[in-house]
């Protein structure tokens, strides 16, 4: 099964990210493609290569960096979410791009399923 997930919440103030994380993880072991992941609203805080989270804390930006690279993931960051947020290319985490709404659609057209996590 093609799965696309659409994030609306921030790394680290809602359980929204870690429950995405985890699906994605879980959906991949069990042999299905996560084709994409857009970021949307708050969910674009989870782009941020600026995130430095305590050692003895995870490092949210960081797994879905690793994630993307090993599974080859499409990482999407609304544009318009992340100008209102100061997030531009120049501090994206590796492995994010920014884009538009046309990729959200794009991603609910093409896959099976389209998971959607926070508000």
């Amino acid at each position: 099964m093609k799965i696309g997930i659409l994030i609306n919440e921030g790394p680290y103030t809602h359980q929204a990210t870690d429950s995405a994380y985890l699906f994605a993880r879980a959906a991949i072991e069990k042999g299905h493609q996560v084709s994409r992941v857009f970021f949307y609203h708050d969910g674009v805080n989870n782009s941020t290569r600026l995130t430095e989270p305590p050692q003895d804390d995870r490092h949210i930006v960081n797994r879905w960096t690793k994630l993307a690279q090993d599974h080859g993931i499409d990482l999407v960051v609304c544009v318009a979410a992340a100008l209102r947020r100061g997030i531009k290319d120049e501090n994206l985490a590796p492995g994010f791009r920014i884009s538009g709404l046309g990729q959200l659609i794009e991603a609910g057209i093409q896959a099976d399923r389209l998971v959607t996590f926070g508000d």
